[in-house]
């Protein structure tokens, strides 16, 4: 948005003036609004699955900021000439399913005719304006726990080539239509320094913009971080997605990667996510007791997998 006026007021609490999940509206002492927008082309053939990880998407940055989603309203673009009707009856259900777990109201949307189908939301949530989280405020000697397995991008790019098993196009279908509610209800309990969604950027991407500018740097023990056993597969066959290598490529300044680190695992941690799952940084003292609640409610790809240091050239360590 270079040489653009930006609106502004003394209200806004959360804007664009960083890199978070959604922007942050003062209404009182007492309530603030978080609003975001996302919506994509399908990364599935079924379009009920689709409108159900379009949602769970679309929710999750509410999440992301210790928020709870409230409203929604719908944005389509669907070649209503061309296709069967039924076929976006069939998105918007698995939608409003979503919405309806995450007891969020729809209110409306806008549609247009377009030769090329996209789905996604708009939506609204609350938070107490003293208890948002951003993507920075890491602490030295917090740790990171990431709440879902990487490597969705990757299987979808194996899955246009005809490689997905249908047991594990299930498998990473329900991953990603599964809401970050639950890990979020549950971190609400917890000291949280700073949380994200892991999503297009991919774990290092996002991880480089919850350090940069902040003095700090990070370890990752990637042999802790969850990983799709299919994906490891697929990316050692080449079938990674090209925003992998621009997630590389941008970032690459901020990582160390030693000269016999796998690339295998080094192009997933790059992967760029579909509605993946949050990256917590929460003080050492509490991340056993959070990742063992996370645990016992379900969360079950959940792990600590690194840990916050003090440095000044903000880099990000892969052991």
């Amino acid at each position: 948005m270079s040489g653009l006026s930006i609106p502004s007021d003394k209200n806004i609490l959360i804007g664009m003036a960083t890199a978070d999940d959604a922007g942050v509206y003062k209404i009182s002492d007492e309530l603030a609004l978080i609003q975001t927008v996302d919506f994509f082309t399908p990364i599935v053939d079924d379009p009920y699955d689709f409108g159900r990880i379009a949602a769970a998407n679309a929710l999750s940055d509410v999440y992301a900021m210790g928020g709870i989603p409230k409203t929604a309203l719908n944005i389509v673009a669907f070649p209503i000439n061309t296709i069967d009707g039924a076929i976006l009856r069939a998105i918007l259900a698995g939608g409003l399913d979503k919405l309806r777990e995450a007891k969020t109201v729809l209110l409306g949307g806008h549609s247009i005719v377009d030769e090329e189908m996209k789905y996604g939301l708009a939506i609204t949530g609350f938070v107490h304006p003293g208890k948002i989280l951003a993507n920075q405020g890491l602490m030295s000697g917090d740790c990171l726990i990431l709440t879902k397995a990487l490597g969705t991008g990757i299987i979808s790019t194996a899955t246009k080539g005809g490689l997905v098993t249908d047991q594990t196009m299930r498998l990473v279908t329900d991953l990603m239509a599964t809401l970050n509610k639950y890990a979020a209800e549950i971190m609400a309990d917890f000291p949280v320094s700073a949380c994200t969604d892991i999503t297009g950027f991919g774990l290092l991407g996002h991880l480089a913009e919850m350090i940069a500018g902040t003095g700090m740097g990070v370890v990752i023990d990637c042999q802790a971080v969850p990983v799709l056993p299919e994906a490891l597969e697929f990316a050692g066959m080449g079938m990674v997605p090209a925003a992998a290598y621009k997630n590389r490529l941008f970032r690459q300044q901020m990582v160390e990667i030693d000269a016999d680190f796998d690339p295998v695992l080094r192009d997933i941690l790059f992967d760029p996510q579909t509605s993946g799952g949050l990256l917590i940084g929460c003080p050492e003292k509490v991340a056993r007791s959070l990742l063992h609640q996370l645990l016992e409610e379900g969360v079950g790809d959940a792990r600590i997998i690194g840990y916050v240091t003090d440095e000044k050239e903000e880099r990000i360590y892969l052991k």
